[in-house]
């Protein structure tokens, strides 16, 4: 595993979150990959029984909490993003939801135990310092048979292949002017692209394989119900429930 914890004190300056969170939605919405994540998340959801406390941890601008608000109207979702800037778009974004807090504490700080029934954390873990920690901080948080949706970054991010599969897609959407519009205005994310992959390369940022993601989760006591290579194979997906 990649991670050398004598950098972690490095990991703010790595990558600016705030400047990455301004772009972030618009690229987002154009990303076939991204936008399947959200489909899958979704399905996921229309699965298992409603849960009755929900944690996004990591849920930046709030992409996953909002489908999971707009899913489970009934449920108590807290949001925890530790970026200022990526939680105030999250709140504007997520203003006309009532069931929904929010949280800038680190999830070390957070003090639930045992409480939810679902802890969602999506492209947050990999940033996480000692993510072995945070994996067991994620355990805490659940109730046993709680489910746990993870997608974790999990290869080196290769900006130049990703422009070119996102510049060919969105020729085909909207054309070369509309294509180059967007990718004019979502600019700053290849900056912090690369940012994360500088931070990747340093040993700053947790890089895994599926074997060595699966036998960290498994350590920090959850049971693996499915997993996937997702995101053209840079990431990881995992369904599982925290073991009693």
């Amino acid at each position: 595993m990649n991670f050398d914890r004598s950098k972690v004190d490095d990991r703010s300056a790595s990558v600016d979150w705030s400047a990455y969170a301004v772009a972030y939605d618009l690229l987002s919405t154009h990303n076939p990959e991204y936008l399947a994540l959200m489909h899958e998340f979704e399905d996921f959801l229309a699965a298992i029984k409603t849960p009755r406390l929900i944690y996004d941890i990591g849920g930046g601008t709030g992409t996953y909490t909002e489908i999971a608000a707009r899913t489970c109207p009934g449920s108590e979702i807290r949001l925890v993003e530790p970026d200022a800037g990526m939680i105030g778009l999250a709140k504007a974004k997520l203003a006309a939801y009532g069931n929904i807090t929010y949280d800038t504490r680190a999830i070390e700080e957070i003090d639930g135990q045992g409480a939810a029934d679902l802890v969602i954390c999506v492209h947050a873990l990999y940033a996480m310092p000692e993510h072995e920690l945070r994996l067991r901080d994620l355990r805490r948080l659940l109730r046993p048979g709680g489910w746990l949706y993870l997608v974790d970054l999990g290869r080196y991010m290769n900006v130049a292949d990703w422009r070119r599969y996102l510049f060919s897609n969105l020729k085909k959407e909207r054309g070369l002017l509309g294509a180059l519009q967007v990718f004019w205005q979502g600019r700053e994310i290849a900056k912090q692209n690369k940012a994360i992959l500088k931070a990747q390369q340093e040993g700053v940022y947790w890089t895994h394989t599926e074997a060595e993601i699966a036998s960290a989760i498994t350590s920090a006591g959850f049971e693996i119900l499915r997993q996937n290579s997702v995101y053209r194979g840079y990431s990881d997906l995992l369904v599982c429930k925290a073991a009693p």
